[in-house]
C-alpha cells in the first residue's frame, strides 16, 4: 500500500484535508470512527507516554513502536507523524524516516528548531541556521521513497518567516508548515510566498493561531489542517469531571444503562474493531 501516495491525493483534493491529533491507541480508536486521517502529535505523545511537556523528551524508538501499533490497527488511515527536529542528528533523522516509512507512516513533519525545543505555540523557540536545516531536510528527502515530508519552520520574526517559507517552497518537500501563525492575514502572506506548494495549518486549543473552520481554510487555499490535541484535551476534562462525580457519589459508579455512559461492553466493542483479523480489503475508515 502506497501510504504516501494516498496522503498526497488527499492533500490535492479541493477542500482542506483534516488530520486529527491522537495520543494513544484508545483515542485513535475513537477518532477513527469520525475521520480517516491521524496526526501523531508530539505534544500528545510526550504527555501520554512520558507524562512530560513537549520540550524534547521523545525517544524515536518509542515513537516508531507507537506508529507500528497504529498501522496494524488502522490499515487504511493516513498517519502523519511529528518527528520534531529529527531527533537532533541528521543521520538519525534519515534512519527514523526510513524506519517509519517501512512501518507504514504516510508522512512526517520535520521542524527547524534547535535544542532546547518547544511546542510550536510556545514562547522562547530557537531555530537552526537556515542552511543547516536545509541540509538536514535534503538528507531526509533523499532517504524517503514515497513518504510525504512536511518542512516546518518555527520562525517568529516576520521577515524571517517569509524568508524561510520561500526557501522551503524551493525544496523537494511536499508541504510547507509555518507553525504558530497569528492571523489570517499572515496565512495569506505565507500562501503567496510559497506559491503552488501545498500549505499546512496547525490548530491547537489555546494556541497562538486563529480558530478557523475547514471552510475558511479552504477559502484561504490551505491544503491540510492538523488538530494537535483535541482528543488529549477532551480526555483531560472528561477524566477530571468523572472523578469529581465519583468522589461526590462516595465511590458509587454511575449506572451506564441509565446514563448512557461508556461501559465495559461499549469499550470492548470499540477495541475489537482493531483486531487485525477483522481488517479485510473492503474495510474503509470514516470519509471525512
Amino acid at each position: 500500500m502506497c501510504y504516501g501516495k494516498e496522503l498526497r491525493e488527499a492533500i490535492g483534493s479541493p477542500r482542506t484535508t483534516p488530520l486529527i491529533g491522537i495520543y494513544d491507541m484508545y483515542s485513535a480508536s475513537i477518532a477513527a470512527r469520525h475521520y480517516n486521517g491521524f496526526f501523531v502529535s508530539g505534544f500528545g505523545f510526550a504527555a501520554s507516554h512520558y507524562g512530560l511537556p513537549d520540550i524534547g523528551f521523545i525517544a524515536w524508538p518509542d515513537m516508531l513502536a507507537f506508529v507500528e501499533r497504529l498501522r496494524l490497527a488502522f490499515p487504511a488511515h493516513h498517519l502523519l507523524v511529528d518527528i520534531d527536529d529529527g531527533y537532533v542528528d541528521p543521520e538519525v533523522a534519515c534512519h527514523v524516516v526510513q524506519r517509519l516509512e517501512r512501518t507504514g507512516a504516510s508522512g512526517v513533519i520535520l521542524e527547524d528548531q534547535q535544542r532546547p525545543r518547544r511546542c510550536g505555540h510556545a514562547d522562547g523557540k530557537l531555530i537552526l541556521p537556515l542552511e543547516e536545516y536545509l541540509a538536514k531536510l535534503d538528507l531526509v528527502l533523499s532517504s524517503r521513497r514515497d513518504l510525504v515530508v512536511v518542512a516546518r519552520t518555527d520562525a517568529t520574526e516576520e521577515p524571517e518567516i517569509l524568508r524561510r517559507a520561500a526557501a522551503l517552497a524551493e525544496t523537494g518537500a511536499d508541504v510547507i508548515l509555518v507553525d504558530g501563525v497569528r492571523s489570517v492575514e499572515w496565512i495569506r502572506r505565507i500562501r503567496k510566498v510559497v506559491g503552488d506548494k501545498p500549505l499546512l495549518f496547525n490548530q491547537i486549543a489555546g494556541g497562538k493561531s486563529p480558530r478557523l473552520s475547514l471552510s475558511e481554510l479552504t477559502d484561504l487555499d490551505v491544503d491540510v489542517a492538523i488538530y494537535s490535541t483535541p482528543c488529549l484535551f477532551a480526555a483531560h476534562g472528561a477524566i477530571d469531571g468523572a472523578l469529581i462525580d465519583l468522589k461526590m457519589a462516595d465511590g458509587r459508579l454511575p449506572d451506564t444503562q441509565e446514563t448512557g455512559a461508556v461501559g465495559v461492553r461499549g469499550a470492548t466493542e470499540l477495541l475489537e474493531r482493531n483486531l487485525s483479523r477483522h481488517h479485510g480489503h473492503d474495510r474503509r475508515p470514516a470519509s471525512v
